[in-house]
């Protein structure tokens, strides 16, 4: 009997062992990615390689913790470095097997297109394949042939960890023990080229990370040839991740590359559930949804309740909330739950079983402080150009760019996507300093340059909120005599207008000067163009044309002036016409001058553009016909009826605000059928996610594009409110402040509601700080399914705040929600 019980115990153990090997074992999901309980395995679902997307990507228990798995030709790669070309990808669903065809170099971008890369004289293709090993995944890399003599133990396969939830964890390298550093501390070295090159923290053929978290534990072996090597690619590149990397050895080409990958899967895991709310509230009289965000196999569903914070302490329970089973959307199923019929003033929580939201408010004044405000007392003021900006003790930065502009050379593709053609379009030659160029503007949010439309749309984006709402804000002194802006000292001129004034003394002087609006203005060099703080530190301020001029004796001859590009694109010139021709209005009474050059500029733009096929000229009409009343532009706007109607996503919005000056039936009535069917065709899309928005992700945060579409609701409902409800509008900027995917539920807008982007990219992110005010990008896709918002200052495709409409756009939807809800 005695060996009958340990042969039942030993085939139990057997089935046990079975049932959990198949428990652990990697499959092939209908998303063609590998998936093994709550860890998935991509490949070349993104390819972003410089915003650390792409190649081979780990997810584990629904955190990403590694990504660009591939063939580099550096140790520690940066933004500029070679890149292979992406080819075709291949799903072989019998062997659960992967695979992408990739080489080098990537014509597309080789020295030529925007952002060009600079590739070395060096061609080769291989296959990159991942396969599932039990509870293990396989990466190998096939070379169609060996790498030419000079390029051995060169290339390398990386793999990028992330930092953030690493920093403090414990790592074994073989029997080598280390720990995860804050800051990067590996000394660097010189190569044989002289370049500098990372030390590895640690050597050997099996790396274990953070043994100590099963959720993030995971295992890497080198099974082919040669050890692993863990960098920590911050030492070369601030927005670096640590990186994992093994050599290809001379003259292999089958299995060059071949690595064991164990991440752990822990059993039985799921999504804890993810309450979605506006994280500053919502108005008593409007719809109010939150979203509570499940993992698919989670078929539990738990009692949700509306709480009430009591101004005595503790909170009292307001109402039982049902559900509605939204379905699927991405990975995860959607519950939406309706509390549109409370109204009592006060801070509120829901709960979901024992998960709880951040707090709100349910407030008539809910959008009227501390929303908007921010933008315009912080975050406009700090990317002002050509000034110091202080907030009290604080200088958020000092004097910079006074030494603007010189043109730029000819024939020149700059690393950030400016050209410069074979002319300089103007009567000013290359490297001659362009004069004027040194007052007003704003820095692009996360780089320091000035693109013409970034300016152009900052400035004619405040001035429509100013014309719509007539907000006279007062929080700042800006003296353009001095150039010092002072953050909290009120001057008795409205903030606005003192900002629109200031994007406009940029962009109507470069036209005075040159005779034309430039393209951009930025940095020369990639060493000024990367660095992190103070843009005061970017030149010295002094004209480097007229630092020649004075001789030896002179204190400056460095020519680290910002370039100015030129180019021909009649689209741009024409809205950036509107923009000022809009402008002219609100300067009027408050700038005069600057006023009459507006409009003086634009309707020179409108005479000299004659692109009457461009539907940016219409727009231009709408603003020269509300600023001058003049026939010939309605008579105009009546002749494009067409154009107009056919484009309807596209004038729209715009078109509703001059149709009354156009003043005609027919013209009218034409517009009100076409907005009638593009209404009927936003709610048809407001129905395919549970946010009520349009909404198609991308590997970029999608916030700027909703609260874009927010904005444009916005004036189609105020120009055709019979057609045109306010719900798409405030359902946009519920996205923003925090009705978003994934499990970051944070408010896009720095600084504002219970929880924030309060790590972001701004010029501050080196010192993971934030400026408040700043929208940024937002939830970013994983493709081809996973909603990601990082706790990370260096992702620009998530973090990155910009100007123009990204700005404005939000200031635009927090004002009208104010205005539109309050006169209910």
């Amino acid at each position: 009997m005695r060996s009958i019980k340990i042969i039942t115990v030993v085939l139990c153990s057997m089935e046990v062992a079975v049932a959990q090997q198949h428990i652990t074992s990697f499959t092939l999901n209908s998303q063609e990615y590998l998936e093994n309980g709550g860890v998935n395995v991509m490949l070349a679902h993104d390819f972003y390689p410089e915003g650390h997307q792409g190649g081979v990507g780990i997810i584990q228990q629904g955190q990403r913790v590694a990504t660009n798995g591939d063939l580099r030709l550096e140790p520690t790669p940066g933004q500029w470095s070679p890149t292979p070309k992406v080819g075709k990808r291949v799903v072989n669903k019998g062997s659960r097997e992967v695979s992408v065809r990739m080489e080098y170099p990537n014509q597309e971008v080789n020295r030529k297109g925007f952002n060009p890369i600079i590739y070395p004289d060096l061609n080769f293709a291989y296959t990159l394949r991942i396969q599932p090993a039990g509870e293990s995944f396989k990466i190998i890399v096939d070379l169609d042939k060996p790498l030419p003599a000079s390029w051995e133990n060169k290339v390398g396969f990386n793999i990028e960890l992330f930092p953030g939830i690493l920093f403090g964890k414990s790592y074994y390298m073989d029997n080598q023990p280390g720990i995860f550093s804050r800051q990067p501390n590996n000394q660097l070295y010189k190569d044989e080229s002289g370049e500098d090159q990372v030390k590895p923290m640690a050597m050997g053929r099996t790396l274990m990370v953070s043994p100590e978290s099963p959720a993030q534990q995971l295992i890497i072996k080198n099974i082919g040839e040669g050890n692993l090597e863990l960098l920590d690619g911050r030492a070369r590149h601030n927005n670096g991740w640590f990186v994992v990397r093994s050599l290809v050895k001379k003259g292999a080409s089958k299995k060059a590359i071949e690595w064991l990958v164990t991440p752990n899967a822990v059993q039985n895991w799921q999504r804890k559930p993810v309450i979605q709310v506006s994280q500053i509230g919502y108005h008593p009289s409007q719809q109010k949804i939150a979203i509570v965000e499940l993992d698919k196999k989670d078929l539990k569903r738990y009692p949700a309740t509306l709480l009430r914070l009591s101004e005595k302490g503790g909170f009292e329970k307001v109402t039982a909330l049902k559900g509605k089973d939204w379905g699927d959307f991405l990975r995860y199923h959607y519950l939406q739950l309706d509390f549109s019929n409370v109204t009592q003033k006060g801070m509120y929580l829901i709960s979901y079983g024992s998960y709880r939201s951040n707090p709100f408010s349910i407030s008539p004044d809910i959008y009227k402080e501390n929303v908007w405000q921010p933008t315009i007392d912080y975050f406009l003021p700090a990317q002002m150009c050509h000034m110091r900006v202080n907030e009290k003790y604080r200088v958020w930065h000092g004097w910079c760019h006074l030494d603007d502009a010189r043109m730029a050379p000819l024939d020149s593709n700059h690393f950030d996507g400016y050209i410069q053609g074979a002319e300089t379009l103007t009567n000013f030659k290359p490297g001659e300093h362009v004069p004027m160029l040194n007052r007003g503007g704003w820095h692009d949010a996360g780089d320091y340059d000035m693109r013409v439309e970034s300016q152009a749309e900052t400035i004619y984006g405040l001035t429509l909120a100013y014309e719509q709402f007539a907000e006279k804000h007062d929080n700042t002194s800006i003296d353009q005599k001095t150039l010092v802006t002072e953050i909290h000292q009120p001057d008795n001129k409205p903030d606005i207008l003192e900002q629109i004034e200031h994007g406009l003394l940029s962009v109507t002087a470069s036209y005075r000067s040159m005779g034309r609006f430039y393209r951009g203005i930025i940095e020369p060099t990639i060493r000024q163009y990367v660095l992190l703080g103070d843009p005061a530190n970017l030149t010295d301020n002094i004209d480097y044309d007229s630092s020649k001029k004075q001789g030896e004796s002179f204190q400056s001859n460095i020519p680290d002036d910002r370039w100015v590009f030129t180019e021909k694109n009649p689209r741009r010139e024409l809205e950036t016409a509107a923009s000022l021709a809009a402008s002219s209005r609100v300067m009027k009474g408050y700038n005069d001058t600057l006023s009459k050059s507006c409009i003086e500029i634009a309707q020179a733009i409108w005479e000299q553009n004659t692109a009457n096929d461009l539907l940016e000229r219409t727009h231009l009409a709408s603003e020269l016909l509300l600023t001058t009343h003049e026939r010939k532009y309605a008579n105009y706007l009546i002749n494009k009826l067409a154009t107009i109607t056919s484009k309807i996503n596209q004038t729209g919005w715009y078109i509703g605000l001059s149709m009354a000056a156009v003043n005609d039936k027919n013209y009218s009535a034409a517009i009100k059928k076409a907005v009638q069917t593009m209404f009927a065709n936003i709610q048809k899309q407001g129905l395919l996610t549970p946010y009520g928005v349009p909404y198609e992700p991308n590997i970029w945060g999608a916030g700027w594009t909703i609260q874009n579409f927010g904005a444009r609701q916005y004036f189609l409902h105020v120009s055709f409110p019979d057609i045109v409800s306010d719900r798409y509008m405030l359902d946009a900027l519920n996205f923003i402040l925090g009705v978003h995917p994934g499990s970051n539920t944070s408010s896009f807008v720095s600084g504002v509601g219970s929880r924030s982007m309060t790590t972001a990219y701004g010029f501050n992110r080196a010192d993971w700080s934030y400026i408040p005010g700043g929208i940024s990008s937002g939830t970013a896709l994983i493709r081809p399914d996973f909603p990601e918002l990082l706790d990370w200052p260096y992702l620009w495709q998530q973090g990155e705040y910009v100007l123009g409409y990204g700005t404005t756009d939000f200031l635009i939807l927090a004002m009208a929600a104010d205005h539109l809800l309050n006169s209910k």
